[in-house]
């Protein structure tokens, strides 16, 4: 469970450095990377992101119910 956290976190640091540049420059660097928005493993990253990210919510409603700590020692179990 700690790696898929570990990856998960990863590519959700990707998705929001790839906002951020369409935010400043206009860049998408996932479409840019991967040879646009429409090609099959740019929609492969985006869907992973997004999957991501609902992945995360599972540790971040156990850090919420019972405290940051104790939810880090619960991944560890795992």
């Amino acid at each position: 469970m700690r790696a898929l956290n570990i990856i998960t976190l990863l590519l959700i640091i990707v998705g929001g450095i790839n906002w951020l540049l369409v935010g400043i420059a206009d860049i998408d660097l996932v479409a840019t990377i991967f040879g646009g928005q429409d090609t099959t493993l740019a929609t492969i990253v985006y869907v992973l992101v997004g999957l991501s990210a609902l992945w995360q919510l599972v540790p971040l409603t156990r850090a919420m119910q019972v405290g940051e700590t104790a939810a880090e020692a619960d991944l560890r179990r795992h």
